[in-house]
Formats: structure tokens, C-alpha cells, sequence
């Protein structure tokens, strides 16, 4: 058995499929051309979201047997083609939720105090006192879309900020919404009532552009709209037409990684914007639990396949 690691990972990852006997070779930001020219020879291919596993690499993978996703989100997987060639898919959708859970308030507690702007103000000379007032989180109401694992670890965090809770979401999650003292309503309505409106949902054909222009017309004036789910589930052009009537934004995950498109820079470039670069998971702990649970899940479709 033979395996192909080509993104970063923690260490911990690599020495455990050693210990299965897997022969692994580590080569972190290999091109796509390379990955295509060498796939061949492996059995297993670790990545993480920065290539498209599609079908042109699943093709040249002719010994391939499973894709190990080092991370939670599929959409850069064409999984349902992997699955018809006898390709088993596996990820860790667990590992990384506290840290994105609290990537998420840090971002909130950024653009709700001002904290990159002021930042960047004093670090240009200036002492800006005075001229930014923020705003308290407590006894706002958070309105969190998608209460899976990361949105549910949120509202807990924010239950501790005295912050009111609503949640949607495409199944009932009313009583799990009621053990931190919120309540489940419609998509619309949690934009309309929401001073912070949080989005946690996978990216889907459903979830694509979620946050369009109507759905964004919704939002109160001087409220806050956090993404670290998928930059796609927001329409950015409709966004930076709203975006001066707004608090602000916090974004750690954009449709183009990096951006390139002038409305994408005009909008993040814009004072109200917090941006960071997709980096939700990427604490020490969180890069541990990734290769533990990845580890796991890998030993148990070796095992369940007889490789």
C-alpha cells in the first residue's frame, strides 16, 4: 500500500499510516499538473481543500482506492464519480469545530469593536480615539444558519456573551436549539430579527448563493454577517452593494481563493471588512484531532476493504 500526502498536515497523520505499513510519500503544494503525472502509482491520496479532485485526477489514479479529505468539506471531491469507480471517500468532519467555532466569535468581536481597523490606523501613524464607537455583544441576537456541529459549538460560545440565540436550518433542530435557550425559525425571519447573522452550511446545489440579493435586503440595517462555511453561499456583488448600510463583515472564506476579481477586492479591501484566509482549522489543536480522526477513519475502510 502506498499513499500520497500533497497538502500540509500534522506529522502525527504521516507516522501512523507508516505504522500500517503504508509507504507514504510527503510532498505538500504539489501542482496539479505533477499530482496528475505520479497519481498512478498510489492507493491513497490526502489533500485538503486547496485541489479539485475531479474526474481528470481520479482517472489517472488508476490504483487509487480511497481519497482521505484532511478536513471537513467534500465540494472540492467529485464524489459521486469517485464512489462509481470503486473509490471509498473518507474525511474528519469532527476535528476542526471548536476551531472554527471560535474563528467565528473572533471575527464577530473584530468587527464589532473595529478591532483590524483600529489596528491598521495606529500601525499607519494615526491614533483614531474617538472617531469608531463599537458595539456590545451582549443581549444581541445571534442568528446562526446551519446548526450542525460548528453553529451549535457557536451558540454555546455565544450563550457565555449573554447573546440571544436563533437558528435555521433545512431539518428540525428546534430542541436542540432550545438546550442553549434559542429557538429554530425560517431562514427570512432569522435575517430580519438578527443583529449577527452567522453562516455555518455546507456547500450544496441548495446552499449555492444562499445569501442572494433578496435574502440579503433582509438584513437589518447595522447588523453583522459572519461566513467561515463556503464563500459560495453568498452572492459578494450583492453584498458590496450592502455593505455601507451594514456594521460590517467577517469573512473567512471568499469564491475565489485567493481573490481576484475587482468587486471580490473592492469588497474586502472596504474599512467594514474582516477577512482572513480560510484559515477556520488551522490551530495546533485542531491540525491534531484532523490527523487523529482522518488516521481512524482511514484504518477502518483499510481494514473494512481487507488492503
Amino acid at each position: 500500500m502506498s499513499a500520497l500526502i500533497a497538502d500540509s498536515v500534522d506529522p502525527t497523520l504521516k507516522e501512523r499510516l507508516e505504522k500500517l505499513g503504508i509507504k507514504v510519500d510527503y510532498r505538500p503544494g504539489i501542482s496539479r499538473e505533477e499530482l496528475v503525472k505520479i497519481i498512478d502509482k498510489y492507493n491513497i491520496l490526502v489533500f485538503r481543500g486547496r485541489l479539485k479532485i475531479d474526474r481528470e485526477i481520479i482517472d489517472a489514479g488508476r490504483s487509487l482506492k480511497i481519497l482521505a479529505r484532511y478536513g471537513v468539506g467534500l465540494d472540492n471531491v467529485d464524489v459521486e464519480y469517485a464512489v462509481k469507480r470503486g473509490i471509498s471517500v473518507v474525511s474528519a468532519p469532527n476535528a476542526p469545530t471548536r476551531s472554527v467555532a471560535e474563528l467565528t466569535i473572533a471575527l464577530i468581536f473584530s468587527v464589532a469593536r473595529r478591532v483590524a481597523l483600529f489596528d491598521r490606523k495606529v500601525k499607519a501613524g494615526e491614533w483614531p480615539k474617538g472617531k469608531y464607537i463599537g458595539m456590545e455583544l451582549a443581549g444581541k441576537t445571534l442568528g446562526i444558519v446551519g446548526f450542525g456541529r460548528i453553529g451549535k459549538a457557536v451558540a454555546q460560545l455565544a450563550r457565555g456573551l449573554d447573546m440571544k440565540i436563533l437558528a435555521s436550518d433545512v431539518i428540525d433542530v428546534a430542541k436542540e436549539v432550545e438546550k442553549v435557550g434559542g429557538r429554530q425559525v425560517p431562514l427570512e425571519d432569522l435575517l430580519r430579527e438578527s443583529d449577527v447573522v452567522s453562516i455555518h452550511v455546507p456547500l450544496t446545489p441548495q446552499t449555492y448563493r444562499l445569501l442572494d440579493a433578496e435574502r440579503l435586503s433582509l438584513l437589518r440595517d447595522g447588523a453583522i454577517l459572519v461566513n467561515t462555511s463556503r464563500g459560495e453561499v453568498i452572492d459578494h456583488e450583492a453584498l458590496l452593494r450592502h455593505i455601507d448600510r451594514l456594521w460590517g463583515v467577517g469573512l473567512d472564506v471568499l469564491p475565489e481563493e485567493p481573490p481576484k476579481s475587482p468587486y471580490l477586492k473592492q469588497l474586502i479591501e472596504h474599512e467594514k471588512v474582516v477577512v482572513t484566509p480560510h484559515v477556520g482549522s488551522e490551530t495546533y489543536e485542531a491540525m491534531k484531532r484532523l490527523a487523529d480522526e482522518l488516521a481512524m477513519n482511514l484504518e477502518e475502510v483499510i481494514s473494512r476493504l481487507g488492503l
